[in-house]
């Protein structure tokens, strides 16, 4: 037995010995690679300066998060059900973007349960930037929506509480007040001025974990996802593949230089974790609402009287336009500022106070992020020719918009016409963004059922031209009555368009 003990002992032995022995062994070559790197280090210039380019970047992140730390807050909410509630109340939040997997939304839902108790309903955390030195935050309307209790995490440790100013749920942005002094608020950059490959930081507490910071660059922009205030909101989002999870929501994105770019807001992943695409709110369009709730505690927009609408091959053909893009204007109002300054139906406008302007949701975002009452200098291509007008903003308000989405509601050819709006288009299958006006009524025998139209067709054009006025269509039979000139229009049915002619001859049968 002892000498079995023994035996076992040297094996023992042997093996520790081995061991160390193909550590030093193998530790001979790692030592030598190391030396023979430093070496070539050392005698090749392009490996010192690959080096020193790696070292410098590290430095900057170091740099950044050093700035940023004290800028940079955690936010802790505590929503309490109030008695007599039943069923469920809140939603999964927007940074999941529809795309978790069964499972995990119907556990998330599951904790969203409104106890009768009065029992606390939910905790959420989320992140935060301090915008000014008297204690504004800025960060996501879905961070703080219907919190009971809010709590604010500084980065020295402090825990004050927070008080909801003011709420803009069409950018999901909200900006809390608390009561600290040795603040340090972001320095806000140029977003517009960031490009695709720039390097930036996402800042926050992912899962909890407070100062987080996680590096990578700006993907893409102008991303539109349809995820804000229900698919109706304002989007214009940064892409970046800097890591954004839970928790992430309302802490900055910032460039080297350690300036604010944007609001991280949202992630696109099958999981609820980061999959390499993560969203945030530009400043260019962050910081107005954050100006408007602090100055008068809401959210006032500008207001240019008119629909518009985005340019592809397709758009271009049948509108007979001379450039590729732009914001391409479909109707205007009368008496609105668009019409008061010449705007009119197949315009494009190229660019806003010197703003390229590729796509009709950016003149869009634009318009809503200026001052009422502000003046903006429009460059439009009209028929191959270059115009420019001054319009001055009127507000956005409910009766403003009632007048533009009613913009020439009638009746002609025996048929009831509807501006078609964003939430009829996704009824009948179309893109929101699709405009013109929505057959909603036939009366039998009339020239409208004689030549074929449904309910539910849209009429697009007439004429070569976008449909902005049924007083157009009317003009226009009156025209083929008088003159006997044929109305040409584009009609869409689904997901196909038509070319539809009504003649002399329609009008006498």
């Amino acid at each position: 037995m002892h000498h079995s003990w023994k035996n076992l002992s040297v094996v023992f032995g042997a093996v520790l010995c081995g061991a160390l022995l193909m550590g030093i062994v193998m530790s001979v070559p790692a030592r030598m690679n190391s030396g023979i790197y430093a070496e070539q280090v050392a005698s090749s210039t392009e490996a010192k300066q690959n080096l020193d380019a790696a070292e410098g970047l590290s430095s900057a992140f170091r740099n950044v998060a050093e700035v940023l730390k004290p800028s940079v807050v955690s936010i802790s909410t505590r929503t309490v059900a109030k008695r007599g509630q039943s069923g469920r109340r809140g939603t999964i939040p927007p940074e999941f973007g529809g795309q978790l997997p069964p499972w995990l939304r119907d556990e998330l839902l599951r904790q969203f349960e409104t106890p009768e108790s009065g029992m606390p309903e939910r905790e959420g955390k989320g992140s935060g930037v301090i915008a000014r030195a008297d204690g504004y935050i800025l960060t996501n309307n879905h961070v703080v929506d219907g919190a009971d209790e809010l709590l604010v995490e500084l980065s020295d440790g402090r825990k004050v509480e927070g008080k909801v100013i003011g709420t803009d749920p069409a950018t999901d942005l909200a900006v809390v007040k608390i009561e600290a002094t040795g603040l340090k608020p972001a320095v806000f950059g140029d977003s517009d001025q960031i490009q695709v490959g720039d390097w930036v930081l996402a800042i926050g507490s992912p899962f909890g974990l407070d100062q987080t910071v996680t590096a990578g660059i700006i993907s893409g922009k102008n991303r539109v996802q349809g995820i804000v205030g229900g698919g109706d909101g304002y989007e214009d989002f940064l892409q970046t593949d800097a890591a954004i999870n839970p928790g992430n929501s309302g802490g900055p994105l910032v460039n080297l230089r350690g300036e604010l770019v944007g609001i991280n807001t949202a992630i696109l992943s099958r999981t609820g974790a980061s999959a390499g695409i993560g969203f945030a709110i530009p400043v260019s369009m962050a910081e107005p609402v954050l100006d408007s709730i602090i100055d008068s505690g809401s959210v006032r927009r500008g207001f240019l009287g008119a629909t518009v609408g985005d340019i592809n091959a397709e758009i271009k053909k049948e509108f007979d336009l001379k450039i590729d893009s732009g914001a391409l204007i479909r109707a205007v109002v009368d008496g609105q500022p668009a019409a008061t300054a010449g705007l009119q139906p197949g315009d494009v406008v190229t660019s806003i106070d010197g703003k390229e302007v590729s796509r009709g949701t950016q003149l869009r975002n634009i318009i809503a992020s200026k001052v009422p009452g502000s003046t903006v200098a429009l460059v439009v291509n009209r028929g191959g020719e270059t115009k420019k007008l001054m319009v001055k903003l009127e507000e956005r308000t409910k009766e403003s918009l009632a007048a533009l989405s009613g913009t020439g509601a009638d009746e002609a050819m025996g048929a009831k016409l509807e501006p078609l709006e964003e939430e009829m288009a996704r009824n009948l299958g179309l893109n929101e963004n699709a405009t013109g006006f929505v057959i909603t009524d036939i009366q039998d025998g009339s020239l409208a059922a004689n030549k074929g139209f449904s309910v539910g067709d849209v009429i697009e054009q007439i004429n070569g031209r976008p449909f902005a006025k049924v007083d157009e269509l009317k003009a226009a039979l009156k025209d083929l009555e008088e003159s006997g000139r044929a109305i040409r229009m584009v009609v869409r049915r689904g997901g196909s368009r038509a070319l539809a002619v009504i003649t002399a001859q329609d009008l006498g049968e």
